[in-house]
């Protein structure tokens, strides 16, 4: 529907073909800022759509990119988490009113607050994929859920309470940190460690080193967004049945950062967990 080229300076040159096919329609835009190279063109598509006469408008941003850099720490520090919510809570509003933004498990709930009035914001969670794939295990009475940290556990802990909780926490001795085991047991136990999303990953596999030394006959991960800069996927390992401290047996992500599919798929330990049907449902179809 939507035709991407460039002018010679570089900036997008776009076209939606079909407009008038598409007006008195209910539209649903899914969107990937993958990069900030890509917000600009598809905020632009995003800010054109409603003025085509469509019945209603939704955006689907699995990944809210700027989420986790919403802190001001001194004088100076710019919160980009505000300034994207900023920016989209002014797309025009369409005949059916204020535009439905969808996102997955954005890094911090209180930026729901960063939203204005002209936009709706739904805020969904791949919890209940992660779920239903525990489900399937072989061992899956033998299953504990692990938090890396005490904001993981307030995010997460009422979707996951039938589940015996670990929860680790970080710790600053001098200019070095450490994670601690702060409570719970996961001697013999399937251990998966649950956040919402991993850059580095240097936090989760602290985190599975603690757990391994206590322990844990298994250990695996699940992030709802992979965002893995600069190829950091590769230090995860794949246990292989050899033991936890070798590696993980699984770590599940979910479809929400694209470019980091493509580099994983079929490359334990990791397996993606497809969105495709929570966007679904999202969207009442």
């Amino acid at each position: 529907m939507v035709q991407s080229r460039t002018f010679e300076d570089g900036f997008p040159n776009l076209f939606i073909s079909n407009a008038h096919g598409i007006r008195g329609q209910h539209v649903a835009f899914l969107a990937s800022f993958s990069s900030p190279g890509v917000i600009f063109e598809q905020l632009s598509i995003i800010y054109a759509l409603p003025r085509l006469f469509i019945s209603s408008f939704t955006v689907v941003l699995p990944f809210f990119p700027t989420g986790s850099y919403e802190r001001m720490e001194e004088e100076g520090d710019v919160a980009t988490a505000f300034t994207l919510a900023r920016i989209l809570s002014n797309i025009p509003i369409s005949r059916g009113g204020p535009t439905s933004l969808v996102i997955f498990d954005i890094h911090a709930l209180q930026e729901r607050f960063y939203f204005g009035d002209c936009v709706l914001p739904c805020f969904e969670s791949g919890i209940p994929l992660l779920k239903n794939r525990l489900q399937l295990l072989p061992d899956s009475e033998n299953i504990s859920i692990a938090f890396p940290d005490d904001g993981s556990w307030k995010r997460f802990h009422k979707q996951l309470q039938h589940f015996p909780v670990i929860i680790c926490n970080k710790v600053r001795e001098g200019d070095q940190r450490f994670v601690r085991l702060k409570e719970g047991d996961p001697s013999g136990r399937h251990v998966v460690i649950v956040d919402d999303l991993v850059q580095s990953g240097s936090t989760l596999i602290e985190c599975q080193k603690v757990l391994a030394a206590h322990g844990a006959a298994k250990i695996s991960a699940y992030v709802t967004h992979g965002i893995f800069p600069n190829r950091s996927w590769e230090r995860f390992r794949y246990d292989n049945g050899v033991g936890p401290e070798n590696g993980l047996s699984n770590f599940w992500i979910t479809d929400s950062c694209a470019l980091t599919v493509k580099e994983v798929k079929n490359r334990p330990p990791f397996e993606v967990l497809s969105l495709a049907s929570a966007v679904a449902v999202a969207l009442q179809i």
